[in-house]
């Protein structure tokens, strides 16, 4: 038996030899130049791979692109925002007026450069009457942030943040009292909505200090929303608060305007 080794093995002038073709016809593109392969294998029509290889491309990126969504869904579940301003964007904001068109274009510098603002610390309050659009910017930025800048996010009313670190006071709690505050700390933005809805007594000033506090000194940025006026706001808060507030260069939002909700409603 001749050694498979040598050069004239019938295998190896078999495989040396050089590629046969054949014209085939490809009922939607024609005639295309066939390669034998292997046995009774030959290569089929080159522009029906190509689209087959297209498909198949557009089908990852469509699987991308719904796991992309369903990962952000998850995560704004996560973030708390309201099932009533998930569609909410900064681009569905709509500008109808100078003072309108100042808060939005804040609210897109604001998400934009959010790298920076998290390196600073910079907050701001949002302050104006009910429905028209602190809570829509707000949420704005915090999808923005989350999907550009894989930040986390906490939108919650000061009186839920109040609520989590009092629950923690019942017997058989999970949680104890700093790991509350640790959650209210954590994020890389913090939104807090409602803010002075009640007077607050002096453990809810504390204790909101306590977490304000802990965030300036992590330089971690705070957007406060509320209804009330700067000045009511500053009473909730405590002037040490808005001191801080006030040196890494924060800005108060004023929503001057009519509520878009009147409006429709009328």
């Amino acid at each position: 038996m001749q050694a498979i080794g040598t050069l004239n093995h019938p295998l190896w002038t078999k495989l040396s030899q050089a590629p046969t073709y054949e014209t085939r016809t490809c009922d939607k593109h024609g005639e295309y130049q066939a390669r034998h392969l292997i046995g009774k294998r030959w290569s089929g029509c080159p522009e029906c791979a190509k689209e087959v290889a297209r498909q198949e491309e557009e089908q990852r990126r469509e699987a991308a692109r719904r796991a992309k969504e369903a990962s952000i869904a998850r995560t704004l579940g996560r973030a708390g925002i309201p099932e009533r301003f998930l569609d909410r964007s900064l681009d569905s904001f709509v500008a109808q007026s100078s003072a309108q068109e100042t808060a939005l274009q804040f609210a897109k510098d604001y998400a934009t450069n959010f790298d920076k603002v998290r390196r600073t610390g910079l907050s701001a309050v949002f302050l104006g009457r009910p429905g028209t659009g602190k809570t829509h910017l707000a949420c704005g930025i915090a999808k923005h942030v989350m999907q550009h800048n894989d930040a986390t996010v906490l939108f919650i009313t000061v009186m839920r943040a109040m609520r989590s670190i009092k629950d923690t006071w019942v017997k058989g709690s999970e949680t104890s009292e700093s790991q509350a505050i640790a959650a209210l700390v954590a994020p890389d933005l913090l939104i807090l909505d409602e803010v002075g809805v009640q007077f607050g007594s002096d453990f809810e000033r504390n204790t909101m200090f306590d977490v304000l506090n802990e965030r300036y000194e992590r330089r971690k940025p705070t957007l406060f929303l509320s209804n009330l006026t700067k000045e009511e706001v500053t009473e909730f808060l405590g002037e040490r608060v808005m001191d801080r507030l006030r040196e890494d260069g924060g800005k108060v939002i004023p929503f001057t305007w009519e509520s878009y909700r009147k409006k429709v409603a009328a």
